[in-house]
């Protein structure tokens, strides 16, 4: 059938025939807004590299926010939820047995690509072939290696956990994750309760148009047209720490640049006039950044003016232009233990330093460039660990203010860390959120950064161009947990911190971050 503006076109989606208005959106604006398929999350559309919403075209991987509609006339289509139920079970159950997924947010388009992946032949029990195949995608949470775990069982070359009923599981995840959190194979299939997902279908959807205002309209795609908006770029800037380092006779200096949290779920929420908005935490706090996130507010303040339901979203570039960053610092200290920690403002930042460096010198400036956060992952207490672990020369056990212990070292190659937090109550969750905050750490020494202009505009708007690890480059990890009897509290951030002082030792302690 013909494709000109205002004619229509058929596809097949999970083996039902779907007649489509070509009206020039795309494949993903199709499948969330005309079928409701859940599955198909948005995490950088239009960019097309998160990956999140990856469906089977012909059984073929493909990221639907990049994929006109109309490209796909006549073809057959499969988001998670039409791929075949036992199939889909077994993944689900072996990602949470491997704790291979945690808001699960990024899970169903994994899935969707390994599913593709084994119908071609592809073998999942390689953990090389299952590490390239992920490079076209983004997860924050997991650190990778659980995911290619998980599908090792899937392949049959691990085995399924025969643990008794996780019953500590939920508590473990809300304890490491500081939110309300699930856990179960629902979560794997993406049916975590996203703002977004469990909206109204006929309500309103607003979007930032850059200026402060906020365009309403019926859909997204209308909303978006409203306020021009184009996909981001990267800019060909390098990443350079901004600030100058303090004056003092130092053993050890440090420079850290600008880090964006990199989460996958962009800032979402909903309101019926009158009510209470949807969280934009929804199954995950994005480790902190979410926290003063102003969407909520917005949909409660635009539901009441418009008087029905309205959708807040943030694109990927909104994100990054208004999210909460890690501030930067630069830092000296001295043979002595004492030292100068020059911060970009932050409030609460001096003391969070000084709970692990009481003896540093905290001297906050005004640095022009995005808001920064105090409430993301170990903000200030992590970097000032990491200055005394560059003194010692060692990390020693990390001691995080709330009792979780912690050391780390990199061994040939593979990064070994060791914890300690209290009664276990689910060493599947705990190990992989251990997992994922030693991935965190090593990718924010190694690799992550934004390139922001002297006058602080933000170059770096793609979710590729934070410099996320990918699952290839992320060296082996070994967890071992002990359960010291003690009362339960967070691990993870005590590992976080340790792994990012091993991970700078193991590189010589260059000064500026990141190191390469």
């Amino acid at each position: 059938m013909s494709t000109e503006s205002g004619a229509t076109f058929e596809l097949v989606v999970n083996g039902a025939g779907r007649t489509v208005v070509d009206d020039g959106r795309s494949l993903l604006d199709v499948l969330r807004d005309d079928v409701h398929a859940r599955s198909v999350k948005d995490g950088c559309s239009p960019q097309g590299q998160c990956g999140c919403c990856t469906v089977l075209v012909d059984g073929q991987p493909r990221v639907s926010c990049v994929t006109p509609a109309r490209r796909v006339q006549g073809r057959t289509v499969t988001t998670l939820e039409g791929v075949d139920a036992g199939l889909r079970e077994r993944w689900a159950t072996a990602l949470t047995d491997s704790g291979g997924s945690q808001c699960g947010f990024c899970t169903p388009g994994i899935i969707c690509r390994l599913v593709g992946l084994a119908d071609k032949g592809g073998d999942l029990a390689d953990s090389s072939v299952v590490g390239r195949a992920l490079q076209a995608h983004l997860c924050r949470c997991t650190g990778w290696q659980t995911i290619v775990e998980g599908a090792a069982i899937v392949a049959g070359e691990a085995p399924a956990s025969t643990a008794p009923p996780r019953t500590g599981a939920t508590r473990r995840a809300e304890m490491e994750g500081r939110t309300p959190q699930l856990v179960g194979a629902e979560i794997a299939l993406g049916a975590a309760g996203f703002a977004d997902d469990t909206a109204p279908v006929d309500a309103l959807v607003a979007v930032s148009d850059g200026a402060g205002g906020w365009a309403v309209a019926p859909s997204l795609a209308e909303a978006r047209r409203a306020v021009a908006k184009v996909q981001g770029r990267r800019t060909t800037a390098s990443v350079t720490p901004p600030l100058e380092l303090p004056a003092g006779p130092w053993v050890r200096t440090l420079r850290t640049s600008w880090a964006e949290p990199g989460y996958l779920e962009t800032d979402a929420s909903w309101c019926l006039p009158g009510g209470e908005p949807a969280s934009p935490l929804a199954n995950g706090g994005a480790f902190g950044a979410k926290q003063a996130s102003v969407v909520g507010d917005i949909s409660r303040r635009l539901a009441d003016e418009h008087g029905q339901a309205v959708r807040v979203l943030l694109s990927r570039e909104d994100t990054v232009r208004m999210g909460p960053k890690r501030p930067p610092v630069a830092a000296g200290i001295g043979v002595d233990g004492t030292g100068t920690i020059r911060v970009a403002r932050t409030p609460g930042i001096a003391d969070a330093i000084h709970l692990a460096g009481p003896e540093l010198r905290v001297e906050e400036v005004d640095l022009p460039g995005p808001p920064t956060s105090a409430t993301i992952r170990s903000a200030g207490w992590a970097e000032a660990i990491v200055l005394l672990a560059g003194l010692r020369g060692e990390v020693g056990q990390v001691v995080h203010p709330e009792g979780g212990r912690a050391s780390a070292a990199v061994v040939d190659g593979v990064i070994r860390v060791e914890v300690s937090c209290g009664e276990v109550l689910d060493e599947i969750v705990l190990r992989s959120y251990c997992i994922g905050a030693t991935h965190m750490a090593y990718s924010w020494v190694t690799s992550e950064g934004l390139a922001v202009a002297g006058d602080g505009t933000i170059g770096d708007l793609t979710i590729r161009s934070f410099g996320i690890v990918r699952a290839i480059d992320t060296p082996p990890i070994e967890v071992t947990v002990t359960d010291d009897a003690g009362p339960p509290v967070n691990g993870s951030d005590a590992v976080f911190a340790a792994v990012a002082a091993a991970t700078w030792l193991d590189r010589g302690c260059p000064q500026d971050w990141p190191t390469g």
